[in-house]
C-alpha cells in the first residue's frame, strides 16, 4: 500500500527539524511538548511506517541519516507555508493560532470536502462517516478561529478563510508527497509523479519531447498534464495542484511567481494551404484585406497582433478564439488569418493543411518558460524534467535557425 503524506502523525513529523536542531530526544521533547518516551515512540513509529532509519543513535543524543535530514527539510517547508495559511484564515490573520494541534485527519478531511464539494462526497473519498467529518472541519476551523466552511442552500460552500488554508494544506502535501518520494529513490527508483500546466505555445513540441525522454530515461516517473491557459492554470499553481506552467512569460509576473525563460517563439502568418496570400510576401496592407482569429482583449498573443499592424488601422477580427486546436480548424476551412509559433502548426504543415505566409517578426516575438511557486523545490524527476525542458528547448532554436523560418519580414 502506498504510503499518503497525510498518513504520517504531523506532530511527530514537526519535530523531526527539532530534533536535528537540539541533538537529541529528550532536549526536542521539551520544545515539542511531548514527553520523551512518547517522542521516542513517535520517531519509532515513523520509521516503521516508512521503512527506514531516520536517525542514528549515539552517546549523548541523535544525529540524522540522509533520509532523515532530507525529510526534516522538506517538512520544514510544508509546515511553514501551512502554517502561514492557518494563520492568514484566521480573523484578521493573527498569529495566535496553535498549529500544532492541527492533525492529520482533519486535513486529509478538509481537502476531501474542498475537492468533493459535500460531506456525502468527502465521506465516500475517504471512508470515513459523516459525522466524523463534520467533526474534523470544525476542530480544524476552531483552530484557526473561524469557520471554514459557509451554509449553502442544502450543501455546504468553503468560505473564504477555508480557500486560503486548502491552498497551504496543498502545498505541505505536496511537499510531504516529494519527500517520501526522494527518501524511497533507493528502494524504488524515481517513482515520482510530476504534475504541468501546458499553455498553448508549449503543447505541440516543447512539451513532448521533454515527456517522451523522462518516461524513456525515468524508470517510475510519472507525468500528469493538465491543458489550460495562464489565467485557467495559475490558480492551479498556486494552490499546490501543479507543480510548473510552461508556456508564454508574463513581462511582470506576480511577485508569488518566479519565471525562467527556455526559449523565444517567433511568430509568423498562418493561413490554409492555398491561400490567395500564399507565396506572395505578403505586404501588412495585404494582410489587413483578410479576416482574422485573435487572442481575447488583455492576452499577449492579442497585444502582439496589435503590434503587427501599429499605426495602421486594425483589420477586422471577427473570431475571439484561445484554442490552438479550434484556430486550426477554422483556418483550413476559410481565409482567416492569425499569428501562431511554427511548431504550432507543424503537422498540419507537413499535412499539406496549413502554411506559414508571412514572418517572422521580430517584434512580435514570444519568451517561452517555465513558471513555478517562489521558492518551491522540485524533486528528483522534477529536476531531471526541468533539464529534459531545457534540451528540448535549445533543439527547436536550433532547428528554427537551421530551417531560416518559413519567410522572413522585409
Amino acid at each position: 500500500m502506498t504510503l499518503a503524506p497525510f498518513d504520517l502523525n504531523l506532530r511527530h513529523l514537526r519535530a523531526l527539524p527539532v530534533i536535528i536542531a537540539r541533538g537529541s530526544m529528550s532536549a526536542a521533547a521539551d520544545v515539542v511538548a511531548l514527553s520523551q518516551p512518547a517522542l521516542t515512540q513517535g520517531l519509532a513509529r515513523l520509521e516503521e511506517q516508512l521503512g527506514l532509519t531516520l536517525f542514528g543513535r549515539r552517546p549523548g543524543g541523535v544525529v540524522p541519516t540522509a533520509e532523515g535530514r532530507l525529510l526534516a527539510e522538506r517538512v520544514t517547508a510544508a509546515f511553514d507555508g501551512l502554517d502561514a495559511a492557518a494563520r492568514a484564515a484566521a480573523p484578521g490573520g493573527g498569529r495566535s493560532v496553535a498549529c500544532q494541534a492541527i492533525t492529520a485527519t482533519q486535513l486529509r478531511a478538509f481537502l476531501a470536502l474542498v475537492d468533493g464539494g459535500s460531506f456525502v462526497a468527502a465521506s465516500a473519498a475517504t471512508g470515513l462517516s459523516q459525522p466524523a467529518l463534520h467533526r474534523a472541519v470544525r476542530d480544524l476551523g476552531r483552530i484557526c478561529g473561524g469557520p471554514l466552511v459557509e451554509r449553502s442552500g442544502r450543501g455546504v460552500a468553503i468560505a473564504e478563510a477555508g480557500r486560503r488554508l486548502a491552498r497551504g494544506v496543498r502545498i505541505a502535501e505536496r511537499e510531504i508527497e516529494l519527500a517520501l518520494a526522494e527518501i524511497a529513490a533507493d528502494r524504488a527508483p524515481h517513482g515520482d509523479r510530476i504534475v504541468v500546466g501546458a499553455m498553448p505555445l508549449s503543447r505541440a513540441e516543447l512539451i513532448p519531447r521533454a515527456v517522451a525522454r523522462l518516461v524513456e530515461t525515468v524508470p517510475g516517473a510519472s507525468v500528469d498534464i493538465v491543458d489550460g491557459s495562464w489565467s485557467e492554470l495559475v490558480e492551479l499553481l498556486r494552490d499546490g495542484v501543479i507543480d510548473l506552467m510552461i508556456g508564454a512569460l508574463r513581462p511582470e509576473p506576480p511577485a508569488d511567481l518566479e519565471q525562467v525563460p527556455l526559449f523565444t517563439s517567433h511568430l509568423v502568418v498562418v493561413a490554409r494551404a492555398g491561400h490567395p496570400l500564399a507565396g506572395t510576401r505578403p505586404q501588412p496592407e495585404d494582410l489587413a484585406a483578410y479576416p482574422w482569429i485573435v487572442g481575447r482583449p488583455g492576452t499577449p498573443l492579442r497585444a502582439r497582433w496589435e503590434r503587427l499592424f501599429e499605426g495602421r488601422p486594425l483589420p477586422p477580427a471577427p473570431i475571439e478564439c484561445g484554442s490552438v486546436t479550434t484556430i486550426r480548424g477554422i483556418l483550413s476551412k476559410s481565409k482567416c488569418l492569425t499569428l501562431l509559433s511554427p511548431d504550432q502548426i507543424a503537422l498540419e504543415t507537413s499535412a499539406g493543411l496549413l502554411e506559414a505566409i508571412a514572418g517572422p517578426y521580430p517584434h512580435v516575438e514570444r519568451e517561452i518558460g517555465v513558471t513555478t511557486r517562489k521558492g518551491s523545490r522540485p524533486g528528483a524527476v522534477g529536476r531531471r524534467f526541468l533539464a529534459l525542458l531545457h534540451d528540448a528547448a535549445a533543439e527547436l532554436e536550433r532547428e528554427w535557425v537551421g530551417g531560416g523560418g518559413p519567410l522572413t519580414a522585409e
